[in-house]
This record gives structure tokens, C-alpha cells and sequence, in this order.
């Protein structure tokens, strides 16, 4: 390393003793007046968090507060119903998993719950699928299996890996609304899983939901094992230290104050309003030097941690969905956004690291380190060198040469994976958001073209029955049928295809969509 490079980490290494933590942004190309001049909008970015975390409406289309920091500090919290419920819901969560692994709450034959399956989708899977890898043992009281998606196979591969096991299994659903189609589905599947097998859905389900909300009252009148809240300050990118990530954490045996205190470590360094000495700033700052404050430039994750492999699988929705915006806070349109992807190293030094030292630099890595290497004893694989050895020296290489030739990167340091940390970097992360929404002035806390996916697919399934009302034995062509229904002929293709896929009375001739013939036994 040259020694104007060790000067500069020496001036841009900031660490965090207590917490274990550091961020080291030198070899972030950034000139010597950035932080000069993005002063005026880091004073607004602290003052809007400021407001934000005050209880002010920081989700203005919705008219919502946005509160997830509270939910590891509840004292924070703006008023004193928010804070009694959160105290509440934790204790509550607590003494559940407490009665499920003593065997107090237990299946119909008396015998103890071993198994979690999760129903959700997006926020409601992602993070819950993160916490779970990233802490997750053999020595758990329980393990977990996710339905995460309406896809079928999907479904009935997990059924068939939880095997006779789906006795022992509690189902926890969570949808904040209750009307979220593909948790619905999943929901659907299981209960008729389990009334197969033999067993009553309801001695085996959980809700994580609204409070009033649909899948509320189905798990009221059901008489469920448990409903848990999902409140409406909380979006789902950011639920994981609600009941939706703590319920099943807590029944895998997690240690969730540990994990609450990370978080509430993190941010308590990270509202001190000395960008220089505030990470989640930081990163802000570099994301938005890297990109021109336009995300021109994609953000690749690199976690050098087996267990943090799925980082960047929950970093994509916290940071796409937050940022993806088509209009700024004062409607202008802006198209912001920052792509996010990444897997794990050092795999990646043998898949697409090729393309990041020799292709196209439109990125910037952020490498994830975990210092300790394993619990268990060391283990030489030569004389004086371990595995750990080695995964260090590959990260320090790849961070290196991908300098070398002229790729910027951000280096994140944790000295162990464990929930404390886990919730460390999440929290880091979360605050980083909010600051660079602030920054490029974007609402991070809504999710309008989820909405707009949702409504097209809605109306793709109202046709469905439509164009199955329209055929006949005789048959008929995509025209023919799209004609009749005042439909859009390439959607009524597309649904006779996915028809004639998985109904065997609907049978297609024909090799070219036009003149392609449909027809169906009635």
C-alpha cells in the first residue's frame, strides 16, 4: 500500500470500539471539497431524521409516521400508548416462544412444536429469511421454512422437506393488511396441507398482522394459538425488529434483546449530527458521490461471511424499494434509485469479480467483513495458516486490485456474526436510507409501483375466467376470443397458454400465436 493511501485510510477509517464496528470509505475516490459541499444537505438530511424519529409525518403520501427505530428503544417513542406497545408485544412474544419450547403450547397429541413455517412475502420473508441464516444452528429449539412466493412447486417442495414434520409445525402468516394475495395463498395451501395430514390449521397458526385487519379477525374467529401486531407506522422493509421478525426469531431460540441492543447501539452513534463520525452518513455520502446523487452507479455487496450471504438479497428490497422513486418530495420527476446486487466472497472472486476488475465500472462494492472466523478451534490448513487465513487474504486481494484498477469500494467491519451485530448492521443500514432519501430528496417510506404491479395483475386474473367463458369445444383463435371479450389480445394469449399448461381439458394446435387454435372440453 502506498503511503498516500494509508493517509487517507488513516484520515476517512472511522470505528466503533463498543460496538465492535468500522467503515473505512478510503478507497472511495471522493475530492477533497465533497463534504464541504454537500454540507447544506446533510444539515437537512439530520434535521428530517430528527423530525422523523420525533414522530413527525415522514411518510407524507400516507400522512404516516415512520417509526422503526423505536421498536429497539421504545422510550423514544413520541407518545405513551406507542411505547406501552411496544414494551407489551416484546413481553408478549417472549412468553409465547417461552410456552411453545416448554411444551405449555404444544400440537394435539400433546407433543412439543419443532418446526416454524413462515407465510409472507417481501418485508414480511426477507428479513425474517436473513436473521434466520445469519443465526441460525443445528442447537435451535426450531428450525424454519418460508413460503415466499404463490408459486405451487414452490410450495409443495417445502411441504414435502417438512414431511411428517407438519405435526410439530406452527404456521406463523403475516400480512400487515391480511389481503396480501400471495400470503393468502400460501395460508390457503397450508390449512389445506395440514386438514389433509389430518390436523386442524387453527392449533397450529399464528397471525402477525393489523389489528382489525382481515387475516385479523380470521385468526379472532378461528380461535388461532396467537396474534401478533403489525402497526402502520412500520413499513415491511423495515419490520424486521417488529413482530414480524421476532416472532419466528424468538421461536428459533434467538437472542432477541441482543439483537434489539445492536440496533439501538448503532443508532444511538449514528444521530450524532458530525457526519465524519456518523457511518450510516457516510455511506450515505458515498452512495451518493458514487452515483452523482442520480444512482448512476449500481451498489454490489459483498459479504465475506457465509452466514451474511443473504445480506444482499434484503439490502436489495431496503434499498431498492426505499430509493426506486419515479417523483422527488415536490412531485418532480427524477427517476432516482440504486441497484443493488451482490452473493458472498469469496465465490464471487470465481463468478462475476472477472467483470467488476475488467468490465464495464458502472459500480461500487461494498465488502462486508466478519473478523472472527469460526467458534469452534482453529484449524491449519498450513503450517500457520488457517481457512479464516485465507478468506481475509482473498477480501484484502480482491479490495485491492479492484482499486488498482480504478473500481471504488466501502469496507464494513463487524467482529463477529451474532445478533447483536446482525442487528447492528441493520440498523446501520436502515439510517442510511432515510439519509440518502433526504439527500436526493425521495419519500423512502412508500412503495407506489409495488402498487401499480399489484393492480395489473389484478385485472390479468379478472379476464381469466372470461376468456374460459368464451371457449368452446370447436375452438377458437386468440382473436377470436380477445374479440369477443373486448380484451387485449396478447393478455388473452398469455393466459390460454398458462391455461392449457396445468388444465387438461384446454388443448392448443397451432405453433404461431395468431393462428394458434384453443378450444376446450366442457
Amino acid at each position: 500500500m502506498s503511503t498516500s493511501i494509508w493517509q487517507r485510510f488513516q484520515e476517512y477509517f472511522l470505528r466503533y470500539d463498543d460496538l465492535g464496528f468500522s467503515l473505512d470509505i478510503s478507497r472511495m475516490r471522493f475530492p477533497d471539497d465533497f463534504f464541504g459541499k454537500m454540507q447544506p444537505q446533510v444539515e437537512k438530511a439530520f434535521a428530517a431524521m430528527r423530525e422523523l424519529e420525533a414522530g413527525g409525518i415522514a411518510n407524507p403520501d400516507e400522512k404516516r409516521m415512520v417509526g422503526h427505530y423505536w421498536l429497539r428503544a421504545p422510550q423514544l417513542a413520541p407518545n405513551d400508548q406507542l411505547r406501552a406497545d411496544i414494551v407489551e408485544t416484546n413481553a408478549r412474544i417472549k412468553q409465547f416462544a417461552a410456552d411453545v419450547h416448554s411444551g405449555k403450547l404444544a400440537n394435539e397429541k400433546g407433543e412439543k412444536f419443532a418446526h416454524v413455517l413462515l407465510i409472507g412475502i417481501g418485508g414480511s420473508a426477507l428479513g425474517p429469511q436473513f436473521i434466520a441464516d445469519a443465526l441460525g444452528s443445528e442447537r435451535d429449539p426450531m428450525d424454519v421454512f418460508f413460503f415466499d412466493n404463490t408459486d405451487p412447486d414452490g410450495f409443495d417442495r417445502v411441504l414435502e422437506k417438512i414431511g411428517d414434520g407438519l405435526a410439530r409445525t406452527i404456521a406463523v402468516i403475516i400480512s400487515k393488511s391480511g389481503g396480501t394475495k400471495e400470503t393468502r395463498n400460501g395460508m390457503l395451501e397450508a390449512a389445506a396441507a395440514f386438514e389433509k395430514a389430518g390436523f386442524e390449521f387453527s392449533k397450529h397458526a399464528v397471525a402477525v398482522t393489523g389489528s382489525g385487519s382481515e387475516l385479523d379477525r380470521v385468526a379472532q374467529n378461528g380461535q388461532w394459538l396467537a396474534r401478533f401486531p403489525m402497526y402502520d407506522w412500520i413499513g415491511g422493509r423495515t419490520s424486521v425488529m417488529s413482530a414480524v421478525g421476532l416472532v419466528p426469531a424468538a421461536l428459533e431460540g434467538f437472542d432477541l434483546d441482543n439483537f434489539l441492543a445492536g440496533a439501538a447501539a448503532m443508532d444511538a452513534r449514528t444521530r450524532q449530527p458530525n457526519e465524519k463520525r456518523n457511518a450510516a452518513m457516510l455511506l450515505a455520502l458515498m452512495w451518493f458521490y458514487a452515483g452523482d446523487g442520480q444512482g448512476k452507479k449500481d451498489m454490489v455487496i459483498l459479504p465475506y461471511k457465509d452466514r451474511l450471504a443473504l445480506f444482499s438479497k434484503y439490502l436489495q428490497q431496503l434499498v431498492m424499494e426505499s430509493l426506486g422513486k419515479k417523483e422527488d418530495l415536490d412531485g418532480q420527476v427524477v427517476h432516482q434509485g440504486i441497484a443493488v446486487y451482490g452473493n458472498k466472497g469469496s465465490t464471487d472472486q470465481h463468478a462475476y469479480v472477472q467483470q467488476l476488475r475488467d468490465g464495464v465500472a458502472n459500480f461500487f462494492v461494498t465488502f462486508i467483513e466478519a473478523r472472527k472466523d469460526r467458534a469452534a478451534e482453529k484449524f491449519e490448513v498450513e503450517p500457520g495458516v488457517t481457512s479464516g487465513d485465507y478468506l481475509q487474504g482473498f477480501l484484502r486481494g480482491t479490495r485491492a486490485a479492484l482499486y488498482e484498477g480504478g473500481r471504488d469500494s466501502i469496507t464494513v467491519s463487524i467482529s463477529q456474526v451474532d445478533a447483536f451485530h446482525v442487528g447492528a448492521l441493520i440498523a446501520l443500514y436502515e439510517r442510511a436510507v432515510g439519509f440518502y432519501g433526504s439527500l436526493v430528496n425521495v419519500n423512502a417510506y412508500h412503495q407506489p409501483g409495488v402498487e401499480a404491479g399489484k393492480k395489473a395483475a389484478t385485472r390479468i386474473l379478472q379476464l381469466q375466467p372470461k376468456v374460459l367463458d368464451q371457449l368452446s369445444a370447436s375452438g377458437q383463435t386468440v382473436g377470436e376470443v380477445a374479440q369477443a371479450i373486448g380484451a387485449d389480445p396478447e393478455d388473452v394469449y398469455h393466459v390460454l397458454r398458462h391455461l392449457a399448461a396445468n388444465d387438461p381439458s384446454l388443448q392448443a394446435s397451432g405453433d404461431q400465436p395468431a393462428t394458434e387454435n384453443f378450444s376446450r372440453r366442457k
